[in-house]
């Protein structure tokens, strides 16, 4: 019984509805979006694995001091230190992306930043996953999932295409960019 009444039941109306959102950002309508972005993404890497590594460094010495006082009893807390390790990198990456700037620490100082392929801000959970994402494919297939982005016009890493997301000039350096093309 097929019907347009919207409070009846319609045999062909089964299922999930996926509506499916164009790409925001198109390197070839706006090239200044993507200008430079790959340099500035290594260095943005090498600042957050830094701010990373900080704590650990630190919670290890302290450790080793512990385990020495203890005559070796406090070595066995190395144990935690793994998953410690791994806790503090998800949330990082997770409070960081998904904050207002879309952005870690490092990509700030880089001026770029993270959006989903709609356009939308990265939120706490899909910045986790992007991480963890990262690791499991870079542990996996380095370094071929790092020569994906000399493919393709968004310049996407392997781990962007499977999670959906783009990385981005902000919209100052965007502005700085566009300006000097005009002068140009």
């Amino acid at each position: 019984m097929t019907t347009n009444d919207p409070g009846r039941f319609d045999p062909k109306r089964l299922g999930v509805s996926v509506e499916l959102k164009p790409h925001a950002y198109d390197p070839v309508a706006s090239p200044e979006l993507f200008e430079g972005v790959l340099a500035r993404r290594v260095v943005a890497f090498l600042i957050d694995f830094v701010i990373l590594s900080i704590p650990v460094v630190f919670v290890s010495m302290f450790i080793f001091i512990v385990g020495v006082v203890t005559f070796g009893l406090g070595f066995l807390f190395y144990g935690l230190l793994w998953p410690a390790m791994i806790i503090w990198a998800i949330c990082y990456y997770g409070m960081t992306l998904g904050g207002t700037a879309s952005a870690t620490i490092g990509m700030r100082a880089m001026d770029i930043e993270m959006r989903t392929w709609y356009g939308s801000p990265i939120y706490f959970v899909l910045g986790a996953v992007h991480a963890v994402v990262f690791w499991v494919t870079v542990s996996a297939l380095t370094p071929f999932v790092l020569l994906v982005c000399l493919f393709n016009g968004r310049r996407h890493c392997l781990h962007d295409i499977l999670v959906g997301t783009v990385v981005i000039n902000n919209a100052s350096r965007t502005a700085s960019l566009m300006a000097s093309r005009r002068g140009a």
